[in-house]
């Protein structure tokens, strides 16, 4: 800035230094403000498209998963903290958010239905502040074990304390109490949806939020790198720490939402199963993406819910994917939605969409083949009783027949083997179609 001689009156200094100053422009994220425009439309469009109450009390479920997932992803995909017992968070917000409703239905607390899940997210940060500072001492291995304990040991205490979790029938309460406010009583599910839906749409943004300051940062460089964290002078425990109340915060949100859509809390809620679905669905997903939790929680109710009622094989198929995805996909969905929009931007992925045909054709045909079978194993050893006969996907089969057997056997092995060829002639596309995108960096580079 110039200097101003000291004589100078007043207008003469503010011109100076008004003309000294720099102004910057910063433009607006018009694709991140439509994306958020996007997600609250769906939000608020779901319920009108499917309107019955099972699809209703599915979309709910949906909403709970996200809060839940995201919550959990703080830990996995932000700080690469690998937790076996987060439902223990969830869960024990759940167990707060059914007592405030009980406290509130007998008139001793004075609260709205719709404030409930924050009695959660408060009871998730409190045992997150209690139990999480002993478990953020160590990383690694030595971090997973220690919620793995902790996680068993919440868990077992469900049945030693049964004032505060209600033993082996839980809790239960009712969450239509007090006056309706606008003639809105939370009573009907479509009600209640909308509420899951504004927590799950301002917890969306808050945890997006998060990733863009200081601590969301530091928490990757914890994850990437912890020994330069600590020599540039941050505590990693610190951080870990402090991400870990917020994770629990949330978790327990997600709990209080969950005890109003089912009014009813009991052991599983902290059990193994639970912490496990998070940790397999928010993998499924892509936890190294922000929206990656998202697609997981949404597969999640979907396997949970509608898998389990198709067949009694879902945790077969189930881990069948997992170990597939593992095995060819460690970024999830989303890591492949990723890829293929790289490949778009980049004008390649028209050339490619043969290949996506050859491969879906062959893999739904060795799909096929394997749920048959896996179908009839289930059939002969669990509905013996009901004969042989049985009946997949409109077709009635012969479990015994040699037939059936010889045609599964048949449509697999002529499945997998173009399935192989397909995919090596895809490799080859798609090898090819991300060196012309590395030649075409580079030269943008050199400009």
């Amino acid at each position: 800035m110039a200097a101003v001689p000291s004589g100078a009156p007043p207008a003469a200094t503010a011109r100076r230094q008004a003309t000294s100053r720099s102004y910057h422009f910063k433009p607006w994220n018009v694709g991140r403000a439509l994306i958020w425009s996007l997600f609250a439309l769906t939000l608020l469009v779901v319920p009108l498209l499917w309107t019955t109450s099972f699809a209703q009390t599915m979309l709910c479920q949906m909403g709970i998963g996200i809060i839940a997932c995201l919550a959990y992803n703080i830990l996995l995909g932000q700080g690469g903290m690998l937790s076996f017992g987060h439902a223990v968070y969830s869960g024990l917000g759940g167990y707060v958010a059914i007592h405030t409703l009980n406290a509130v239905s007998a008139g001793s607390l004075h609260l709205p239905v719709s404030l409930v899940p924050i009695a959660g997210g408060l009871g998730g940060l409190f045992f997150a502040a209690l139990l999480g500072y002993v478990t953020t001492k160590k990383s690694g291995t030595t971090f997973a074990m220690i919620t793995l304990g902790l996680g068993e040991l919440v868990w077992s205490m469900s049945l030693m304390l049964p004032e505060f979790f209600g033993g082996e029938g839980g809790v239960s309460g009712n969450r239509v109490v007090g006056e309706k406010v606008f003639g809105i009583s939370f009573g009907p599910q479509i009600q209640l949806y909308y509420l899951i839906a504004a927590y799950c749409f301002v917890c969306t943004g808050l945890m997006f939020a998060l990733t863009r300051t200081p601590l969301g940062r530091m928490l990757n460089a914890v994850r990437d790198n912890p020994e330069r964290v600590e020599f540039i002078g941050y505590s990693t425990q610190r951080v870990r720490y402090l991400a870990f109340m917020i994770s629990g915060f949330f978790a327990g949100i997600a709990g209080g939402l969950s005890t109003l859509n089912t009014e009813i809390v009991n052991a599983e809620v902290v059990g193994a199963a639970r912490s496990g679905s998070y940790l397999l669905f928010v993998f499924l997903g892509g936890a190294t993406f922000f929206f990656g939790p998202i697609i997981g929680a949404v597969l999640m109710v979907v396997a949970l819910v509608l898998l389990s009622e198709l067949t009694q094989a879902w945790l077969l198929y189930l881990g069948l994917v997992f170990m597939f995805m593992v095995m060819f996909a460690p970024g999830g969905v989303a890591g492949l939605i990723m890829m293929n929009l790289r490949v778009a931007a980049h004008g390649k992925l028209g050339r490619l969409w043969t290949g996506y045909l050859a491969l879906a054709g062959t893999a739904g045909t060795v799909l096929l083949a394997v749920a048959v079978c896996i179908e009839m194993v289930y059939h002969l050893r669990l509905n013996e009783a009901l004969g042989p006969q049985m009946n997949f996907l409109g077709v009635t089969l012969n479990a015994k027949g040699l037939d059936a057997w010889c045609g599964a056997a048949l449509l697999l092995l002529t499945g997998a083997g173009l399935f192989e060829v397909s995919r090596r002639h895809f490799a080859q596309q798609w090898g090819a179609a991300q060196e012309e995108i590395e030649r075409e960096v580079k030269r943008r580079e050199a400009l």
